[in-house]
């Protein structure tokens, strides 16, 4: 419970704070740096003690009148403290006391009659008191609001100047190569130009490297150029290094010249230089890296076509002494001549610019033929238009027209010149000197138009975005009705919902979101991360409806994939080998692991030459970078952040879980790690490897994808045929467009048994086999997808007997060709009495 505004506070190295008559440090809370910073905070109090130092050994409070001894308990007080008072304010006055030992400048004694006087009229206090110089820097930094960086030098370096009686002080900035220095303000004059000295060699440049002060006697090679700034004869000086917080490294050298008395610089001075640029140090170089910022923009200065156009008529004008300038760019659709930029400055009102036709007049010819044209009279000249000239009174002499052209050599504009002030034409100089700035016009107008395309390209994607949220946008009564009973529980779905039979394709769509929610709080996610249903459910009906409707890969996909990722967790016992956030971010990459799929592939988007391929094909894995983008488009819509409680370091660990599990749904991610893949299994999970825990999400991941696979037999052979209709949609765009598809696309060249026997053998059992290698509980699945493998073998047979495939490579599915073998129970496929449910088929 320790306030001293004097000596105290700086040997606590706090911040230095005056407080207020009648405010303290003792309001019921923990003392900083205390002994008790984790203890629980005690009740606000309404009476308040304020401490200061006395002398050495002495804590005195002037309200009510007590003084704190060195050793025991807090003397007895009407109303008592908090119970937490005493041992903190012990702990703070013992830290001032060993503090005390090692500072080597002298205390001030300050009374407890005096102590008020000298909070409120610093000025008052006695000469160098350290209460004094904290009143005077805090007023300093209140001061310092200015964003240029000149003006804030000034207020420093006159506070510099007063506080070490110098005639002249200055600031010296290091630049970033630490190769020069640079001074923008001497005393109290800004200069015109800035000033440099190079750190190559010198003794100024030994401070930045050394980091320690010098004076005057330390210096030799620079004091010449000292002299010359400043204007006088440097007779003493004091050099202190400014060192930023954030880096550590020298930013500025502080110099003060020529002190007052007469007599040399002492460390006192010194010591208020260090102190000065302790508090405004990160002020000075925050604004010198605002300030450059804003140079750099100037001088770029691509984000105005208009303002580009104003630079360059002003710049083209004052190099060759021209009394007007005008600038045109080319319209190629009107195939007109536009200015909206003038020497009086830019035309707002489109119906007030200027359309000229671009084969017409002089500056027509010069972009019709892309020569400069130098007209030394121009009312002689035949393309000259006088018009003009006898409606204004202006009288034109001449003219120096050329063109402006881009890095292909395009001309996109014209620059027209009139009347030569200094001359009576513009002559070969002027000439050379136009090509020479046209072709760095050129480069900048292209720019700037490009960069103006890119910026409406932008809003025109941010419009499509918030187009598509909208229509995708859950209504109240939507979650309202879904939420209406409560979150269902799992058994009442279906008795083997959690069974590896079970066909999750069987539940009506309608019913899915019900499910999704059922299966998270079965796995305990809602409780174990505080969700709040509200924005749950809301989420799970965007990611819903997220999804387009092409014949495979649509929601009843993700549903499926979700719902064997809830079986693996079920059945495997998952948490086991993983943590619960990586088997959260498991489940959320199952619902949105893809999301917006056109029903197209990598190959299809880039060869097509799409806008997801321009966006992501040089990263790789198009559509599933796709879908992951489109996962976080949905957490940030309003209402449907369900990681809005997460602290930040899981915040990012989620989304960076979510991202590399979603990539591993790309097979050719799966065929590149699949070595690691077999070796983790041979020597068996790590739990503590997160190598392993990577490798094991991504063959999760996998697994679900390929779940369709692990089901009986007439599952197997409907997904078959969702599969093939959307290859075949596929290979019918890519015929449109001149390509040849592969033959799985090809719906008039796929034999469909073969290539399901060649996927299963070389993708699917491989998986299934690893996952059983892993989970010696999951063999039914290695097995279920064997015996799928075996059916196609047989379907394959009948289809070399009858002498297929016909023009027709779905003919497999005709009730004549299956292979009439009793299907394993088929839980939740399968009605009262025994028949296939609808939505089984």
């Amino acid at each position: 419970g320790i306030s001293s505004p004097g000596a105290a506070m700086n040997y606590l190295s706090l911040p230095p704070f005056i407080p207020p008559r009648g405010a303290g440090a003792c309001r019921g809370r923990s003392v900083r740096g205390g002994a008790h910073r984790g203890a629980a905070a005690p009740p606000l109090q309404e009476h308040l003690y304020i401490y200061l130092l006395d002398g050495d050994t002495r804590l005195t409070c002037d309200d009510p009148p007590h003084e704190l001894p060195a050793e025991g308990k807090l003397r007895t007080l009407t109303p008592p403290p908090p119970p937490l008072l005493s041992p903190q304010t012990l702990v703070a006055y013992r830290r001032v006391q060993a503090l005390q030992k090692l500072q080597p400048w002298p205390q001030v004694s300050l009374s407890t009659s005096s102590s008020q006087t000298s909070l409120a009229k610093a000025e008052k206090a006695p000469e160098g008191s350290y209460s004094e110089l904290d009143c005077k820097i805090l007023q300093l930094c209140g001061e310092l609001y200015d964003l240029d960086a000149a003006s804030l030098q000034l207020k420093v370096i006159n506070y510099l100047k007063q506080e070490t009686q110098s005639l002249c002080c200055c600031l010296l900035l290091v630049s970033e190569d630490n190769h020069q220095l640079f001074c923008q303000v001497v005393g109290d004059r800004v200069l015109e130009e800035e000033i440099s000295f190079s750190l190559t060699f010198g003794c100024l440049g030994q401070v930045v490297e050394d980091k320690k002060s010098i004076t005057l006697k330390d210096i030799s090679e620079e004091h010449k150029q000292l002299n010359s700034m400043l204007g006088t004869e440097v007779t003493s000086m004091l050099c202190v290094p400014v060192i930023s917080r954030a880096t550590s490294q020298v930013v500025a050298l502080a110099c003060a010249f020529n002190k007052l008395s007469g007599e040399s610089y002492t460390e006192r001075d010194e010591h208020k230089i260090q102190h000065c640029f302790c508090y405004t140090s990160t002020v000075l170089t925050s604004t010198l890296a605002f300030q450059k910022e804003q140079k750099l923009k100037c001088e770029c200065q691509v984000n105005d076509v208009s303002v580009l156009l104003q630079e360059i008529i002003t710049e083209a004008r004052n190099l060759s002494n021209a009394e007007i300038c005008s600038v045109f760019l080319l319209d190629r659709h009107s195939h007109e001549l536009v200015a909206k930029v003038f020497d009086g400055g830019v035309v707002d009102d489109e119906s007030y610019e200027i359309r000229i036709p671009a084969d017409q007049g002089i500056a027509g010819h010069v972009a019709t033929t892309g020569k400069i044209l130098n007209i030394k009279d121009a009312y002689s000249h035949p393309l000259f238009y006088r018009g003009v000239d006898d409606s204004t009174g202006f009288r034109t002499r001449n003219i120096l027209c050329f063109p402006i052209k881009n890095e292909s050599q395009e001309v996109i504009g014209v620059a027209e010149l009139v009347n030569k002030i200094n001359g009576p034409w513009f002559s070969k100089f002027d000439e050379d000197l136009a090509t020479a700035f046209s072709i760095y016009c050129g480069i900048s107008i292209a720019h700037s138009l490009l960069y103006k395309k890119v910026n409406e390209a932008q809003y025109r994607s941010h419009l499509a975005n918030e187009m598509m949220m909208y229509h995708m946008k859950v209504s109240d009564d939507e979650y309202t009705k879904l939420l209406s009973e409560g979150i269902q529980p799992v058994a009442t779905i279906d008795p083997n919902f959690a069974s590896f039979t079970y066909t999750p394709r069987s539940l009506p769509e309608d019913d899915t979101s019900m499910a999704i929610l059922s299966m998270l709080q079965d796995m305990n996610f809602i409780n174990t991360y505080k969700m709040d249903r509200q924005t749950l459910t809301r989420f799970c009906l965007m990611v819903k409806k997220g999804y387009r409707d092409p014949p495979y890969h649509n929601w009843m996909h993700a549903f499926s994939v979700s719902h064997f990722c809830y079986l693996l967790y079920k059945n495997l016992e998952l948490v086991n080998y993983l943590e619960d956030i990586e088997i959260f971010a498991l489940f959320i990459s199952c619902m949105c692991h893809d999301l917006d799929h056109r029903g197209t592939n990598n190959s299809f988007q880039v060869a097509s030459k799409s806008v997801l391929a321009a966006l992501y094909s040089s990263e790789g894995s198009v559509m599933e970078r796709h879908h992951f983008a489109q996962a976080i488009a949905i957490l940030n819509s309003q209402g449907c952040n369900i990681f809005d409680h997460f602290s930040r370091k899981d915040y990012q660990r989620m989304l960076d879980l979510m991202r590399d599990i979603i990539l591993a749904t790309d097979l050719a991610h799966h065929l590149r790690i699949f070595k690691d893949l077999q070796k983790m299994a041979e020597v068996g999970y790590d739990p503590k490897n997160k190598q392993h825990h990577s490798l094991l999400l991504c063959l999760l991941m996998t697994s679900c994808d390929l779940s369709d696979q692990t089901k009986g037999w007439k599952t197997t052979r409907k997904i078959a045929e969702l599969i093939y209709k959307e290859f075949f949609s596929q290979g019918d765009l890519e015929k449109a467009m001149g390509n040849r598809p592969l033959e799985m696309m090809d719906r008039e060249k796929a034999y469909i048994p073969e290539l399901q026997i060649s996927f299963m053998e070389h993708i699917a059992m491989p998986i299934y086999k690893l996952l059983q290698d892993l989970f010696p509980k999951a063999s039914e699945l290695y097995e279920r997808v064997a015996s799928n493998r075996e059916q196609w073998t047989k379907v394959s047979h009948k289809f070399t007997i009858r002498g297929l495939p016909s023009n027709n490579s779905l003919d497999f599915l005709d009730e004549e060709y299956d292979p009439q073998e009793p299907d394993p129970q088929m839980n939740g496929c399968l009605d009262a009495e025994g028949h296939p449910e609808s939505g089984a088929e």
